[in-house]
């Protein structure tokens, strides 16, 4: 047990202090739904296409892509980073190397530039949505776990939306200038949060498993209201005491290790996660311009039918912060796949039809999609 005693005398403890690390936090999911986004809607863009020289579908495939090779790359060494450096460092590193990879796109000269400068970002996003989902939970007392997983959510989603509604405003400009910018402002939002994460509380698990038990203790008695003699506080510093001990005294900590002790476990985690993203989703995030204009919207109104269909997006994750502890986990999952999955099909029943209800029709069906995974 620790010898510290009294108040941690910071200014911003308890639930403000929770609530400001999941917000900031979210930023790394913000910009990985703002990547998804943007990407589709200047892939449309007539100045995109004549810069490109009205670039083969495997072209544009592959500068959209290539995106997630490397944040495969890098969210497999995401959780052995974030042991060596701490979450807040991989944080800042991840955000640092998405800004690297959005100033090499919004400079691009040409394809090879795009494709380097997305896979760069890659590995940032990697790193990202890896981490912050770790963090978020680590700083997050058990009773507020679940909603904040789902706020943290919507940051994705707002993001998603932003970048699509920067694309839409932006499509007006008439030049080069109507793809770079969207671009552009990753680099921005990603040097705030490489910026803000250097200010934020480093994980109280990561400090306790390092050795560092006071400062742990300090940043729980600081999300718990700011006391280092509260009863709660120090009951959750014996539990990640305790914890932490049980997998030092198992050994080995590795993947394969983690595989053999929680097989079912990690099967569950991994299947869900996996199939969350084999379900059409990332079709409609990065190409819901191209399926609205299949579907018979033309040009800039596919975007604002892409515009439209985000908010309502964001929207749709908004009672899962209320209902994810109330219903519980299985039950808002299942209702989603099957609503997505009726909802998919008929995306596709009335494209293939091609009627003059055609077009109205896809998107509703594309709006209730995104709101059922939402």
């Amino acid at each position: 047990m620790s010898d510290l005693h009294g108040y941690t005398g910071h200014k911003i403890v308890g639930k403000r202090l929770l609530y400001a690390i999941s917000c900031f936090a979210s930023l790394g999911v913000f910009l990985f739904g703002y990547d998804q986004g943007v990407m589709s809607g200047i892939i449309t863009g007539p100045y995109f296409k004549k810069y490109f020289h009205q670039p083969l579908p495997h072209e544009v495939g592959t500068m959209v892509a290539v995106l997630e090779i490397g944040a495969f790359i890098t969210s497999i060494a995401a959780g052995r980073i974030a042991d060596i450096i701490g979450r807040r460092m991989t944080l800042f590193w991840g955000a640092t190397i998405f800004v690297a990879g959005g100033a090499i796109q919004t400079g691009t000269t040409g394809y090879l530039m795009m494709v380097i400068g997305r896979i760069t970002s890659g590995f940032g996003v990697g790193l990202l949505s890896t981490i912050v989902p770790i963090y978020q939970s680590e700083v997050s007392p058990a009773e507020h776990r679940g909603a904040l997983a789902c706020m943290e959510f919507t940051g994705n989603i707002l993001g998603y939306a932003s970048s699509v509604w920067v694309d839409y405003f932006c499509s007006f400009i008439e030049s080069d200038v109507s793809w770079r910018l969207p671009l552009s402002m990753q680099c921005i939002i990603g040097a705030i949060l490489a910026l803000g994460s250097l200010f934020m509380p480093e994980s109280p698990r990561w400090l306790i498993d390092t050795g560092k038990d006071d400062e742990g203790l300090i940043v729980i008695a600081d999300l718990r209201g700011g006391n280092l003699d509260d009863a709660a506080a120090r009951r959750e510093f014996e539990e990640i005491k305790e914890i932490v001990e049980a997998e030092r005294s198992a050994g080995d900590r590795t993947y394969a290790a983690m595989w053999k002790r929680y097989k079912y476990r990690v099967l569950i985690a991994m299947s869900s996660q996996a199939f969350a993203q084999l379900n059409g989703i990332n079709v409609i995030s990065y190409y819901a311009p191209l399926v609205f204009e299949q579907a018979g919207w033309i040009g800039r109104d596919a975007l604002l039918m892409t515009g439209i269909n985000s908010l309502i997006y964001v929207a749709s994750t908004i009672p899962t912060w209320f209902l994810v502890d109330l219903w519980g986990r299985r039950p808002i999952l299942l209702s989603g796949a099957v609503i997505m999955a009726v909802a998919l099909t008929s995306t596709g029943y009335w494209i293939n039809i091609d009627v003059p209800a055609t077009p109205k029709a896809v998107v509703v069906c594309v709006i209730i999609f995104n709101a059922a995974f939402g």
